[in-house]
């Protein structure tokens, strides 16, 4: 039991890959990374740099010695100089040309930017591995009729896969937005300290070429293409606002998924997991609470919030830069990626344990089904000759005396059976029967299913190579 505060995001609900992404190792490995691509890009432009120095850093490249940085950055009060002290005291011979020409936001941005696209990737497979689960359920329940709602109140009917279509269809175009945001994925690059590349031009003798050379160089050995087009010393913090509101999109998209399942597991519908260990209540043992999706919402809860952040962070930053992002961007970007994690997690498991009860769903198709049937009823009987004026006034005077037994003394609807002992409606008492399967009430909602699979998410599906991802996490 610890005797301090930890993150729950880090001890409950995110994997460790996400965890991982974040970490300081992986941060500090990857300023590292950085540095030996300057300084091998700069020799590789003419720069008195020798193969000798850049071997010995990539010898040190992953082997950081943290108790000699976290003294140094006692005393010099400033991290990015810590880390090229600490790096110069292993790589001795590299010492005089570790971070040359460069600024600190040379490693924290590009850093920050390799963090992010990488906690993109885990994002995409988590999702779809989502979308995979809410195709496979999609097209099970594609034909089962369920009652469907407007205003939370019983309208037509439905089917359960077509109401999985959109969920899924809600994923479908954030991944759209995800896959934007990554194609043209860019880093900071070699700007300098306020973005004029001043510092790289005098080392190359005024030399512009070598210099934009040199930004191509070192973007190219970190694995990247592209480079923002301008920056002051960071890179614009709109891209920060960018990519929490994607996250932000994501987790609308799962607060609603989460939303219909609480609803529907209140209906005795559709169900989450439920193991056969777990309590559901301390006081109410008969409890089968949904708090996976529970959970869903507060997590997406907090992931939507934070646009605001960055949206204020992005807006106050002063001229070429200022330095209260810094700090602020500790905990937004990583929390932020952090809770979606989790919410990603116990929405693959929900998604491929979802319990079904077609029972309970055609009973409570069944009560409102009669009310819903008298248009299909009223047409019947016109057809036989009947009087439509006649039959409306009679079909309104039962529904209200039914709904009456209903809502006042609690008894069943008897709608049908009101209308079935009505002479008026004889020419059609032998039909009634058919006209209320409820298969004749879900319109197109089957063909819509496999048409939307077959023209949206296969082939998504199909273009997106991935391994099915399995939550390390307890969910």
């Amino acid at each position: 039991m610890k005797d301090i505060y930890e993150n729950p995001l880090i001890t409950r609900y995110a994997d460790r890959a996400t965890a991982e992404i974040f970490s300081d190792d992986y941060k500090f490995r990857l300023w590292r990374k950085l540095w030996i691509a300057l300084a091998e890009s700069e020799k590789e432009l003419g720069l008195d740099i020798s193969d000798a120095q850049i071997a010995e850093m990539k010898k040190y490249a992953k082997k950081i010695n943290y108790d000699f940085a976290q003294q140094e950055e006692k005393i010099v009060r400033h991290d990015v100089m810590a880390h090229v002290h600490a790096f110069g005291e292993q790589a001795k011979t590299a010492k005089p040309i570790i971070h040359l020409g460069a600024t600190s936001c040379f490693v924290t941005d590009n850093a920050e930017l390799i963090q992010i696209y990488d906690a993109l990737k885990v994002v995409r497979r988590k999702m779809l591995t989502v979308m995979d689960k809410l195709r496979t359920f999609a097209k099970t329940y594609k034909n089962l009729p369920v009652l469907g709602y407007t205003h939370l109140q019983p309208a037509q009917l439905t089917t359960l896969g077509k109401r999985a279509t959109l969920w899924l269809y809600e994923l479908c175009l954030d991944f759209e937005d995800l896959k934007h945001l990554m194609n043209g994925y860019k880093l900071r690059g070699v700007k300098g300290t306020t973005g004029t590349q001043a510092s790289f031009l005098s080392l190359f003798d005024g030399d512009g070429g070598k210099v934009r050379e040199l930004e191509k160089k070192v973007v190219k050995k970190m694995g990247f293409k592209n480079v923002f087009a301008v920056s002051g010393q960071t890179y614009t913090r709109k891209f920060d606002y960018q990519v929490v509101s994607l996250l932000s999109q994501i987790a609308q998209s799962a607060y609603k998924f989460a939303n219909d399942m609480r609803i529907m597991q209140s209906f005795k519908e559709v169900e989450e997991p439920f193991e056969k260990t777990q309590i559901g209540s301390s006081a109410m043992a008969y409890k089968r609470n949904p708090m996976r999706s529970e959970r869903i919402c507060a997590l997406s809860r907090f992931v939507m919030s934070m646009p605001m952040n960055e949206a204020v962070t992005a807006s106050t930053q002063w001229f070429e830069r200022t330095l209260d992002d810094s700090a602020n961007k500790r905990l937004t970007i990583p929390q932020a990626f952090l809770a979606l994690d989790g919410v990603l997690n116990i929405y693959i498991n929900v998604t491929e344990n979802l319990v079904v009860y077609p029972g309970v769903i055609g009973r409570r198709i069944n009560d409102e089904l009669p009310f819903m049937a008298t248009e299909e009823i009223l047409m019947e009987c016109v057809k036989a000759g009947g009087d439509r004026q006649e039959l409306h006034e009679a079909i309104r005077q039962h529904s209200m005396e039914s709904a009456k037994a209903v809502k006042e003394r609690g008894e069943r609807n008897d709608l049908i059976e009101r209308i079935k002992a009505d002479a008026k409606f004889a020419a059609v008492k032998d039909k009634i029967d058919s006209i209320l399967s409820p298969e004749n009430f879900v319109g197109r909602a089957p063909e819509q299913v496999d048409e939307f699979i077959e023209t949206v998410v296969d082939p998504l599906l199909k273009s997106e190579k991935y391994e099915p991802y399995e939550p390390e996490i307890n969910v």
